[in-house]
């Protein structure tokens, strides 16, 4: 098993989740995280920590269509370890919908 990110980060980029995992298995793309499934040990200490509630199990409904996503934008982007302030967007966009269809930006972060 696995942890996994989803669109529902986007636009929100918190990164409380990067500051608690013991394996720095998260991912950043120009406005979301990702988890690289193959690192994550299954601890779940990442998941409460997310204020969108953007991490879930993989065996959890809807999430097995986001390994593979967490996999690829993983391979691509850059690692990230520490905690950073979320996007300036990112309260105003906590309960939105459809974001990967409106907001997703494929791009890895840029690196400062």
């Amino acid at each position: 098993m696995t942890y996994i990110v989803n669109d529902k980060c986007i636009s929100c980029k918190y990164t409380d989740c990067v500051e608690v995992c013991p394996v720095d298995c998260f991912y950043e793309g120009e406005n979301m995280l990702v988890i690289h499934p193959d690192e994550c040990i299954d601890c779940g200490v990442c998941e409460p920590e997310c204020p969108p509630e953007a991490i879930l199990p993989d065996t959890e409904v809807g999430a097995a269509e986001w390994v593979e996503f967490n996999l690829q934008k993983s391979l691509v982007w850059p690692n990230i370890t520490e905690r950073r302030d979320p996007l300036p967007e990112a309260d105003e966009n906590l309960d939105k919908t459809n974001k990967f269809n409106t907001q997703f930006v494929d791009k890895p972060a840029s690196q400062n």
